[in-house]
């Protein structure tokens, strides 16, 4: 079982204790100095109402004048360390809030990138963003005044209630009975809005989700005119969101009105039994002056407490969420063997590999399949049939369910994931490009590359000549995923940025899908030149793309059922040469 948020939150910045210390004993000594004026105000209503029998002339200054200076001293002493202190506290805290975000963040966005895939496919981006953007943010908000509220409310009740046993220990067991009642409420409200709180983030987590998958889609939305539709859910979504707050607020907000009737107890029983003491000589006019300027101090910081205690709800809401994140296992563990580039050959085995999506049919079943070092095989079959699976294993973004991939002879498991994945170059179907240049993103994978090195990739990716016609040229920018561009003009970037990166292996999943006949045919004549001496695996639904393939292997439903050579499949007359007919015309596809 999980320890409390705050337990959680604390054990989490451990590395942060020193400073937390320093924050705390600010804060502390800031709202001693904050409640001396009371005392002193007591203490000169004592000086000039008993004169050399006040509490200062037993010190030696039985002049009256001298009394009141020495307070003018103290006070002006008390007010600057009040203030420094108050900086100091505000200081740290902030900057605590601040530095803990930024860890918290990067800690989480750095293990959601360890997790697998199929992670991914089972939330929102929407609400992964609520977590890294809005959920760390509330922490920031408490910590940046949240802690400090409760530190001084905590402080100010501990001090107002030792000066009140000391000066009238009658009076003050009236004047704090409330205070078991008040913070037994506080706990209360606390519990009492934990899960509203809860539904709070999820709720937004879900509208977050909506906007973000609305946005990403909005030509879809447009060609579809579904834009009152989709108004109608994110009306919804929202109205689900402001209905949980409006619960949340609806308890929240009768925390004050109620902390300020035992307030009011607290009061009147100073106010009435303190007088009585005056009145018998059993006070002082001073000590009493003291009860009450103090029982009023206590007033204010504890009306913020229901403010203060919303903070920390939601900020314990949103711990719970991102502490959710970051104890998520990690379902693909990297090996402990290096995987040094240069020793590369890019041999590849597939042996008896079993597989399958999570809650869906299996996708291979006892597949083997063997991919020679410094060839190119080709991989082709119908839509589902498995293709781009092996493509996915290969890369251990999903981890097989039983059997082995190995390459050069040694199981994928055990190579660093870091360094597997950076011996393959891969260009897929679906291309993401960044918000940047078309430098910029060609470059991605070895961003210490020359300019002309960049030039060069363009040149063999057959993008140059587009590249060349925009506005900026390299520095042109692409827009979010690219936007800007064509989906041609998309995969030759992305093959680009592959060639760039200049791997051992070197992965083309439908790398031709979105282009032209002709620039089909260029990228192919380049091709021809990169995928020389190395280890290529195509995958394509394009036969011509393949005819030179050193060996095509044909799947169906995870299965091979054909291998070969282009002429030889041809010649076979099964399924590949079935496919190239209804390709090349020759009869139409069924």
């Amino acid at each position: 079982m999980r320890p409390h948020p705050l337990i959680s939150l604390l054990t989490y910045g451990k590395a942060f204790r020193s400073r937390f210390i320093q924050a705390i004993v600010c804060s502390i000594l800031n709202k001693i100095f904050d409640l001396a004026p009371p005392v002193l105000i007591g203490a000169a209503v004592d000086a000039v109402a008993q004169k050399q029998n006040s509490f200062l002339a037993r010190f030696g200054i039985s002049d009256v004048y001298g009394q009141l200076v020495l307070l003018v001293i103290l006070s002006a002493l008390i007010w600057g360390l009040e203030s420094l202190f108050e900086y100091l506290y505000d200081l740290l805290w902030r900057n605590l809030a601040q530095d803990i975000e930024h860890e918290l963040r990067l800690d989480a966005y750095r293990h959601l990138q360890d997790l697998e895939l199929a992670f991914f496919e089972e939330r929102s981006t929407g609400g992964l963003m609520a977590i890294l953007n809005d959920d760390i943010n509330q922490l920031e908000r408490f910590l940046d005044g949240g802690a400090n509220d409760i530190l001084q409310v905590l402080a100010t009740v501990i001090i107002i209630g030792g000066i009140f046993f000391y000066l009238a220990p009658g009076v003050a067991a009236f004047a704090m009975f409330p205070m078991p009642f008040i913070l037994w409420g506080s706990i209360a409200f606390q519990k009492l809005l934990a899960p509203y709180y809860a539904e709070v983030r999820e709720k937004v987590g879900l509208l977050n989700g909506r906007l973000n998958n609305n946005l990403g889609g909005i030509t879809t939305i447009k060609s579809f005119t579904s834009e009152v539709f989709e108004i109608s859910q994110v009306r919804a979504d929202s109205d689900a969101y402001r209905q949980s707050n409006r619960r949340a607020i609806k308890i929240s907000a009768a925390f004050v009105p109620l902390i300020r009737i035992l307030i009011l107890i607290g009061f009147c029983v100073t106010l009435l039994f303190g007088g009585m003491a005056v009145a018998a000589g059993t006070l002082s006019v001073g000590n009493y002056s003291v009860l009450v300027y103090l029982i009023q101090r206590l007033l204010w910081p504890l009306t913020r407490l229901g403010e203060t205690l919303d903070r920390y709800q939601r900020a314990m809401a949103s711990t719970n969420r991102v502490m959710d994140l970051l104890e998520t296992p990690i379902a693909i563990a990297t090996g402990d063997q290096p995987l040094p580039l240069a020793s590369v050959q890019g041999d590849i085995r597939f042996r008896h590999v079993a597989f399958g999506y999570r809650d869906r049919l299996p996708v291979l079943k006892d597949f083997s399949l063997e991919i020679p070092a410094g060839k190119t095989t080709a991989i082709v079959g119908a839509t589902g049939s498995g293709k781009s699976t092996l493509v996915k294993l290969l890369l251990r973004f999903y981890e097989i369910d039983s059997g082995e991939i190995t390459l050069d002879g040694v199981s994928l498991k055990k190579l660093k994931l870091e360094d597997l994945r950076r011996s393959i170059g891969l260009v897929s179907q679906d291309i993401f490009l960044f918000h940047g240049t078309v430098r910029e993103n060609i470059a991605y994978g070895n961003p210490e590359a020359s300019v002309e090195a960049v030039f060069r990739a363009a040149q063999a990716a057959e993008a140059d000549s587009f590249i060349a016609e925009l506005p900026q040229g390299y520095e042109t920018i692409v827009g979010e995923r690219g936007q800007k561009l064509s989906g041609g003009q998309r995969q030759r970037l992305a093959l680009a940025r592959a060639i760039l990166k200049n791997p051992p292996i070197l992965v083309l999943d439908e790398a031709t899908s979105a282009v032209d006949n002709e620039t089909e045919a260029a990228i192919q004549r380049s091709l021809d030149k990169i995928t020389r001496n190395r280890t290529t695996i195509v995958i394509a639904h394009r036969l011509s793309t393949i005819r030179n393939a050193d060996c095509i292997y044909v799947m169906d439903h995870g299965e091979l059922v054909e291998k070969g050579q282009h002429d030889d499949l041809i010649d076979r007359s099964g399924i590949y040469a079935g496919l190239w007919q209804v390709q090349t015309g020759v009869k139409s596809a069924r």
